[in-house]
């Protein structure tokens, strides 16, 4: 019985460990379910424990956790051309007064509210480790312009010359455009006339001349407006029986601004009364003096009507055009200026291209000003197509998205794509500038006076902008513009510092009334748009002097004149006589100088002035003059006196105004 006990407590402590296993095993299973489940849900794909963690050995003291290093292509700033100090400071992840602190250790003069470009951008990242990335947009490096030295552009091989023809309605710049052309068309075919809307290919010996008619003069103006070269030559056409008329002047004015050579044209000798002299002196007193007087400026005697001396003028610039030795680079991406363009029913925009450098092939991608397209189709001036046009050459181009305005640049680009992204950038900016801009001013340095009038008598500002390339050179400028204030004009530096001009610099100018200067720096793509839309002049310089002495001549603008007496004659009273209704006139005899009409009179007795004021009539017997001279007798009637009496001598003066130079302002305070 006791065996049977003791076999059955075993047989029952067996399958309690049996059980017990059983239940041990069934509770790890469901822990582990429920933790692959809770793995699944979290997102982490995998079970957060896959067996129960061991209680680890003592192995000795722990380790401490290493700093994990930046990456280096995590160490970069990206700036958009530049960037404000406190946002170089937020970008560094640095306190913007240690910023401060730790270039002026270095000689680097910043402050709060500074403009930094990306040259100075990079050595103040330098400090602390970064690097900085110009993530503008630029449309050069897109375009891939590249500028030629000196050397460079002697190896160029040289391109014919452009013509531009320029001068007074009705003076025959339309009738000898034709009659080139028309005179021409025989010869043509075989290269000699080719023509178009605009423009005109002429062949005369060994050259070809292209010319630009009036729209050609339109776009001549907008490429001025943008520092581009479209012309190189410009036939001024003066009427021989008119002479220089109003139009002409405009025209000369014109060309001297452009810095463009020019030879006169006198067009209409066939009629009667032509007279060339005439129109040799009157351009001479406007500045352009003809070689047989002295000058440099080759005059043609034409008649466009007939043909005569058509031929000598082509020559004249043909031979003016070797002496300008005009070079083009005539490989290589092409670059050219809309001359004009138009919309063509049943084919779409069409644009009339200069070609200026490089050559432009059938089926490039191009963008024009804020339109982009592809050069679907390419025609030369007499209509025909053609495949490629080089330097020089006005060509047709279908393909473009829309109209192009006469004067914008085409550039050939990689890619449609690239064009669109251009296109579109200078869209972007045109809106964004637009919607700035409230009302235009005119405010320009050498016009300042008339810009900003001031009360007579009260003290006034002028206000700069000063942007520059250092600290140093800003600092030594703005120190030296303070210095010319006087009595008068006081000079002040409002904003500015290192760094290009910006659309802030901008904007500042365009509500204080300030001028922009820029030394060594220029203004970015952005601000100079929106100082064109505002009106505003925008100055830069590479030598302080002459940024200095431009302030000074507006300064000068600016002062009051000096009024000054000039002495005009003197004449002795020899006997008076009363006129009814007109009251005393002096009998007098001129003994010096003249007496003339207007003019401020002293009377003097016995060397006393007993009157100072102005003369009523100036007679010559009974007749009113405007001027009597020495040697000759007058009558002379003062106003509102009649005291006067024989041996009284009349001395008669003019009060003039004389401008003010800003020496004499700092000589007279003893300030400079």
């Amino acid at each position: 019985d006791a065996k049977k006990r003791i076999g059955g407590l075993a047989s029952m402590i067996s399958a309690k460990k049996a059980n017990i296993s059983k239940s041990q095993t069934l509770n790890e299973q469901r822990a582990e379910n429920e933790l692959k489940s809770y793995a699944a849900i979290s997102g982490s794909g995998r079970p957060m424990y896959t067996q129960v963690k061991k209680k680890r050995a003592y192995t000795g003291p722990s380790k401490r956790t290493e700093i994990t290093e930046v990456k280096d292509s995590k160490r970069v700033v990206k700036l958009h051309g530049g960037a404000y100090v406190e946002e170089l400071a937020k970008k560094l992840k640095i306190k913007l007064k240690e910023l401060i602190d730790k270039c002026l250790d270095l000689n680097l003069l910043i402050k709060n509210g500074d403009y930094v470009g990306m040259t100075l951008a990079s050595k103040i990242a330098d400090l602390y480790d970064y690097r900085v990335e110009d993530i503008s947009f630029n449309e050069d490096e897109v375009i891939g312009k590249t500028d030629l030295d000196e050397k460079e552009l002697e190896k160029l091989p040289s391109r014919n010359p452009i013509i531009t023809i320029m001068g007074h309605v009705d003076h025959g710049k339309t009738t000898l455009l034709d009659y080139i052309r028309n005179a021409k068309v025989a010869d043509g075919e075989a290269g000699g006339i080719t023509q178009h809307i605009g423009a005109y290919s002429v062949k005369v010996n060994d050259s070809t001349l292209t010319f630009l008619d009036t729209p050609g003069h339109a776009a001549f103006g907008a490429m001025r407006q943008r520092g581009a070269d479209v012309t190189d030559i410009v036939v001024l056409i003066v009427a021989a029986d008119d002479g220089v008329m109003p139009q002409t002047k405009e025209s000369i004015k014109f060309i001297q601004n452009a810095g463009k050579p020019v030879i006169v044209a006198v067009n209409k000798m066939d009629k009667e009364g032509a007279n060339p002299d005439r129109v040799k002196q009157e351009l001479t007193e406007n500045g352009i003096t003809p070689e047989d007087w002295g000058g440099d400026t080759q005059f043609c005697n034409v008649s466009a009507l007939k043909g005569e001396g058509v031929d000598e003028l082509l020559e004249a610039i043909a031979l003016q055009a070797e002496i300008l030795e005009l070079r083009a680079q005539n490989k290589g991406q092409a670059e050219g200026v809309v001359i004009e363009s138009r919309v063509e029913p049943g084919r779409g925009p069409l644009a009339t291209i200069l070609i200026q450098s490089g050559t432009l092939k059938k089926g490039d991608s191009i963008v024009v000003g804020e339109t982009h397209g592809r050069a679907r189709n390419l025609s030369n001036t007499l209509g025909k197509d053609i495949k490629q046009a080089g330097p020089s050459t006005p060509v047709q181009i279908l393909g473009l998205d829309e109209a192009p305005n006469p004067g914008d640049i085409l550039n050939v680009v990689k890619n449609e794509r690239e064009a669109k992204k251009i296109a579109q950038n200078r869209l972007d900016e045109r809106k964004s500038l637009q919607s700035t801009i409230t009302t235009q001013k005119k405010v320009s340095l050498e016009d300042f006076f008339a810009a900003a009038p001031v009360e007579e008598g009260k003290k006034k500002d002028l206000n700069l902008i000063v942007r520059s390339d250092v600290q140093g050179s800003y600092e030594a400028i703005k120190s030296s513009l303070e210095t010319l204030s006087n009595e008068e004009v006081t000079v002040k530096v409002i904003g500015g510092g290192v760094g290009p001009i910006s659309d802030s610099d901008v904007i500042l100018a365009d509500s204080a009334s300030a001028f922009l200067v820029g030394f060594n720096m220029r203004p970015s793509t952005t601000a100079r748009r929106l100082a064109e839309e505002k009106g505003l002049d925008v100055k830069t310089y590479s030598i302080i002097y002459e940024l200095i002495n431009d302030v000074k001549l507006a300064i000068e603008g600016l002062l009051d004149p000096d009024v000054v007496e000039e002495f005009i004659g003197r004449a002795e009273v020899r006997d008076t006589f009363s006129v009814p209704k007109i009251g005393l006139i002096a009998g007098s005899y001129v003994i010096d100088g003249s007496i003339e009409v207007g003019c401020n009179v002293r009377l003097l007795r016995d060397g006393k002035i007993i009157f100072d004021g102005k003369m009523s009539s100036l007679k010559r017997f009974k007749d009113d003059v405007k001027e009597v001279k020495s040697g000759y007798e007058c009558g002379v009637g003062l106003e509102n006196y009649n005291d006067v009496k024989v041996g009284d001598l009349f001395e008669a003066y003019k009060m003039i105004e004389k401008k003010r130079t800003l020496d004499d302002v700092m000589g007279a305070s003893n300030e400079f």
